[in-house]
């Protein structure tokens, strides 16, 4: 599914590692908003939909998308660790 979404020209990307993380590397194009800021960004998100998520191996992106799905909304996908998430944006 996450490989439809990136097919497509019209979405972002959402990096919900630590600042420190998002400095050492990220994901070019990358918005950085930390896991523990999502509560403060949902309208933030929601306006950037449809996004995926990605972290340093998967864990804190799925929080977030699990989050965000209870939050109502709808076009949130998970794009697991950030390495992962590089290889299938190069396919």
């Amino acid at each position: 599914m996450i490989e439809n979404i990136l097919k497509k020209e019209n979405y972002n990307i959402l990096d919900v590692r630590t600042k420190m993380e998002n400095f050492m590397g990220k994901i070019e194009g990358s918005v950085n908003i930390p896991l523990n800021q999502i509560p403060h960004h949902i309208e933030d998100i929601k306006a950037m939909q449809p996004v995926v998520i990605y972290c340093a191996a998967g864990v804190r992106s799925a929080q977030a998308v699990s989050f965000l799905k209870q939050e109502g909304l709808k076009e949130v996908y998970d794009g697991g660790g950030i390495n992962d998430l590089r290889q299938k944006l190069k396919k």
